[in-house]
């Protein structure tokens, strides 16, 4: 393995970021070990009060349970006879003309979680307060809700914030209000990590330059999808009934294979997941890994972990590529990626069945984008995507937060 002196002055180098940059906006990132939940800290209102959101990668929504402070002197309430309102109504909901022109716009608020919506919501508008950007202070609309949407939540978070394209997102509001590139840079990881949103001299670095480049599809909730022609496990390509892997099948129509941050693990619809769970056993057999009699909810395949060797990314178990646009084109997920530890004795796959009835083909959950770093470029369409980081024996949580700069450390 090479020494970690060989990297690490690379990576000071090179992946350093002005974090008062007056284009760009980062917002630290952590993992709640019991709902699998990605949480970053926003500060709004007057007084100003820091707040724990969920992060949704491609959630539309941006709304807070209002009712968890107290009152602040700069929220405002949105007419529903305003552009604002009907900026964030979505194609489904509707257009009360017959209300007077100062009655509230009324947004019903879904949690992308549980899938449950609000019965009642009001969209808002009051201020933020970005510190990567120089402490630049932000007019924000968001959903006011009432804290039974907070149902199926991590404890300490007050709502959901959306990075999807909407027009009301969080990321799509930022972009409105600077000048800059509109690129979100996530890096996850299993306990803290960051995300980017614009342009800046980070995202210049050589890491940057390398990444590999797939197009970016989006559908009418303006989610972040990809499209996966093929899966091969341990370099042989899995065979399946369904002609494509971006089409559930008659009568869906065209999907392609969502990127979520709230979905913790990679789900597939069940007749994919069925024909790669036989090829990954096949495989994983062929490594003399040793499948365990029981598995462990909501794991379906599990192994026995004593005495698989260890490398940089974890277990060394069956490679798992999605190939993309051509064979050259892979998102390749290692053993840390593919395999989950329940305890000592124990790994399971951490791919799992979504059902018939999922939606998409695929989702590519938050625990397979772990110490990965991706990149959606709005501007060009394209997601870029780099090899695991825990190969160059770094990983997202090693970014080191100053008063002037970001970049990765040393463990």
């Amino acid at each position: 393995m090479a020494s970690l002196s060989i990297f690490l002055p690379l990576f000071f180098s090179l992946l350093s970021v002005t974090s008062s940059s007056p284009n760009s906006l980062l917002l630290p990132i952590t993992k709640d070990p019991t709902t699998q939940q990605y949480l970053t800290t926003i500060s709004h209102g007057t007084p100003f009060v820091s707040t724990n959101v969920v992060v949704d990668l491609s959630g539309s929504g941006f709304w807070l349970d209002c009712s968890s402070r107290k009152s602040s002197s700069s929220l405002r309430t949105i007419p529903h006879r305003s552009l604002q309102c009907l900026t964030a109504k979505t194609h489904s909901q509707t257009w009360p003309i017959d209300q007077d022109q100062h009655t509230p716009c009324e947004i019903l608020p879904k949690n992308t979680i549980t899938g449950k919506s609000a019965s009642e919501g009001v969209l808002v508008e009051d201020v933020m307060k970005l510190k990567s950007t120089k402490d630049s202070i932000f007019d924000f609309l968001f959903t006011c809700s009432s804290s039974l949407l907070l149902n199926g939540l991590s404890n300490d978070a007050k709502g959901i914030v959306g990075f999807g394209r909407s027009r009301t997102s969080f990321s799509s509001q930022f972009f409105n209000s600077v000048d800059s590139r509109r690129k979100i840079t996530f890096c996850l990881s299993s306990s803290s990590g960051v995300v980017l949103l614009g342009q800046n001299n980070f995202l210049e670095s050589e890491i940057f330059r390398s990444l590999t480049f797939t197009p970016l599809v989006t559908n009418q909730n303006n989610e972040y999808f990809i499209n996966v022609n093929s899966i091969k496990i341990g370099g042989k390509k899995v065979s399946f009934n369904t002609p494509s892997l971006s089409q559930k099948g008659s009568g869906y129509g065209y999907d392609g294979t969502k990127l979520s941050s709230v979905v913790p693990y990679t789900t597939m619809q069940s007749s994919i997941y069925s024909n790669f769970k036989s090829a990954f056993l096949k495989a994983a057999l062929s490594m003399n890994m040793s499948r365990v009699a029981s598995s462990v909810s909501p794991f379906d395949v599990c192994f026995d972990s004593r005495g698989v060797d260890e490398s940089q990314s974890g277990p060394i178990v069956p490679v798992v590529d999605f190939v993309l646009q051509s064979e050259m084109v892979k998102w390749r997920i290692h053993g840390r990626n593919s395999m989950v530890r329940v305890n000592d004795d124990v790994m399971c796959l951490g791919i799992l069945d979504g059902g018939d009835e999922q939606k998409n083909p695929i989702v590519i959950g938050g625990y397979q984008m772990e110490d990965v770093l991706v990149q959606l470029d709005l501007d060009s369409s394209m997601v870029g995507f780099s090899s695991s980081l825990l190969i160059k024996d770094s990983s997202c949580s090693k970014f080191r937060f100053g008063s002037k700069d970001v970049q990765f450390q040393s463990s």
